[in-house]
């Protein structure tokens, strides 16, 4: 770990200004790109990025040594990657108020509220597991986005004189080129995939053409990569076949392969989270517990004294205003879309607890898995399906409970997308030596910013897409989820409990043979982590292919190195080339969102599907063979 904090210039007004403006701009492309895709991108790495050139430009213009502090980009990156956490938060859940037929238009005062309560809560909750799950890390947790980002600010700091600045810059152009390819010209497809009848039943394989992909496979390693893939082949070539019957889709084996899982499997996805969720909770509780102890210590003024300040948080006193304003805004929201006391005293109970814990999960996760792969939507699932049978018992129906569920499921969602976001931030900042209670001020910031731009870009969308959100364009399909099991509980929908028994019983099996293998091998070389394969199932298949292509080759290459190195210097280069993957396609997916969202979606060139369909095969290929080439250090 670094410590530049007493040398190196942190927070100024130009880093607040780019910080705010980057918040803006990401948050409003991954509100278009998340209800399109259905997954927002990582707006870390591409911050740091931009961030850096920014501040390299400033110093050539000012004739500055300094400007392009480490620090400094570091806090740009914080407070705009505040923009893409809240989105995700946000277009998971409140798009289903539409969805049901609840709102017709969204509400900019009550949205805005909710993204700003559900992030701020994220960040307190986050301050006192900062040194659970980040300082002592007893479980060793890697934070593997957290380490590519530290990688791309250290390697800024060594443009002109090291080869590290250019194999990010290589990996960002590369990522980039694809990215225009596919969803702009078309000259590449963004998805092969095909299925076909044997008998009565549907067999589907498929993998995404994604370069981040791929480098997010290369970041986790084999371990996790595998255990996606068998959440995968599990729900698509497993689940398909047994529960589907494919005579009806003769004539479209694909779209039967699509129907089947969106109506069974991804609910069998959706029971092995909610177990996932559980045992996650029960993993951390000493994690909870000790972090309790932090925030009672925090009140007795025994924490910040003689603290370095790269190690401070911010005050008990700040933390104590916030929440007092957090909670006050939840009681608000929750009366304002009932109208009932009763159940905004419930709601508020409710969520406080279950944003608590999910922080917890979340930053657990995050540290296990990656940002990419934090399985939010599984939790916040839990949070629709814990909180809707809780308020079904309590005797709420209709409209009301359904419009009560996602208001808890909404605010819980964004703090825990909100809470995985700091958590990767501040291992980043840990890495490079920077302040915890300058980027918990920063990330502040960024939501409060960030939340602004939530309902006019949503509104905006729904009136100027063809079919509005939940149209063919704009699916968002974890709205649509969350809609369905709302409606399931309090409505007239029929929720699928049968695959989410089916899955809660297999993530039950999954437990216990991962608990088998620990006691085998303590080593842990291999475990059956129960999230990644649950996320595996509820996710399309595509996502697992690439994601198990990066971590195979981060295998063989490390398999091949001389094993007296560490894994991290033996893959030094690909972690580097991987990061620069994933910022570029970022980068370019937010300004084509941008393209997107003034009317200009492609630019079709005529070409043949079949050459379409093969350029595409070679460039795959190309580019995984370039990726294992250059990642090889001797």
């Amino acid at each position: 770990m670094l410590d530049n904090s007493s040398t190196i210039p942190e927070i100024n007004l130009r880093v607040i200004l780019i910080g705010i403006v980057l918040s803006v701009v990401m948050g409003a492309a991954n509100v278009y790109l998340g209800l399109k895709a259905g997954m927002t991108v990582s707006a870390s790495i591409p911050a740091a990025v931009i961030g850096m050139v920014i501040l390299r430009q400033i110093r050539v213009f000012n004739k500055e040594s300094n400007a392009d502090s480490i620090l400094e980009a570091n806090q740009i990156q914080t407070a705009a990657s505040a923009g893409e956490s809240l989105a995700a938060g946000i277009i998971f859940t409140m798009p289903a108020l539409i969805l049901i037929g609840v709102w017709k238009e969204f509400d900019t005062i009550l949205t805005t509220v909710i993204a700003f309560t559900g992030g701020l809560l994220g960040i307190l909750f986050m301050i006192p597991m900062r040194k659970v799950f980040i300082v002592k890390n007893e479980d060793n947790l890697q934070y593997p986005e957290g380490l590519a980002c530290a990688s791309v600010l250290e390697a800024g700091q060594d443009i002109g004189s090291s080869n590290n600045a250019g194999l990010v810059i290589k990996g960002t152009l590369i990522g980039g080129a694809f990215k225009i390819l596919i969803s702009f010209f078309g000259v590449l497809k963004g998805v092969l995939e095909g299925a076909m009848l044997i008998g009565n039943r549907i067999f589907f394989f498929g993998g995404d053409i994604s370069p981040a992909l791929l480098a997010v496979g290369f970041i986790v390693r084999l371990n996790i990569a595998i255990l996606i893939f068998i959440g995968g082949f599990l729900g698509w070539l497993v689940g398909i076949p047994l529960l589907g019957h494919g005579l009806e889709y003769a004539s479209d084996p694909l779209e039967g392969a699509s129907v089947l899982w969106s109506t069974k499997i991804r609910y069998v996805g959706v029971g092995a989270m909610v177990i996932g969720g559980i045992s996650s909770i029960f993993k951390v509780r000493k994690g909870l517990v000790d972090a309790i102890k932090i925030l009672v210590d925090s009140q007795k003024g025994t924490i910040q004294n003689d603290i370095p300040d790269n190690e401070r948080d911010i005050p008990a006193r700040a933390i104590n205003i916030f929440s007092a304003l957090a909670v006050s805004l939840v009681g608000g929201v929750y009366y304002y879309i009932t109208n009932d006391m009763a159940i905004t005293i419930v709601t508020t109970i409710i969520m406080i607890i279950m944003a608590f814990f999910f922080t917890a999960v979340a930053s657990y996760i995050v540290g296990l898995v990656g940002n990419s792969n934090s399985p939010v939507s599984g939790m916040t699932i839990t949070a629709v399906l814990f909180t809707g049978g809780l308020l079904y018992i309590f005797g709420f129906s209709g409209t009301e409970g359904m419009v009560a569920t996602l208001g808890v499921a909404a605010i819980v969602c964004c703090a825990a997308c909100t809470s995985g976001d700091v958590c990767n931030d501040l291992k980043t900042g840990q890495i490079v030596g920077a302040s915890p209670y300058r980027q918990q001020i920063m990330q502040i910031i960024g939501v409060g910013v960030a939340s602004l731009v939530m309902a006019p870009i949503l509104q905006l969308l729904h009136e100027n897409t063809p079919g509005g959100i939940g149209g063919r364009e704009l699916a968002a399909p974890q709205a649509g989820l969350f809609a369905s099991l709302a409606d399931g509980f309090f409505g007239k929908g029929n929720l699928p409990l049968d695959m989410v028994a089916i899955g809660a019983v297999l993530g039950i099996l999954i437990l216990i043979v991962d608990s088998l293998l620990f006691n085998k091998n303590r080593s842990g070389e291999f475990r059956l982590h129960l999230m990644p394969i649950a996320v595996g199932m509820y996710l399309p298949f595509g996502l697992s292919t690439p994601i198990l292509v990066g971590g195979l080759l981060a295998h063989f290459i490390l398999t091949k190195t001389n094993a007296t190195r560490e894994p991290d210097s033996i893959l030094q280069n690909g972690v580097l080339l991987s990061s620069g993957l994933i910022a570029g396609e970022s980068l370019m997916g937010i300004l084509l969102a941008f393209v997107a969202s003034a009317g200009i979606k492609n630019i079709d060139l005529g070409l043949q599907p079949d050459l379409v369909t093969g350029l595409t095969m070679i460039s795959a290929v190309i580019t995984i063979w370039w990726l294992y080439h250059h990642s090889r250090t001797e």
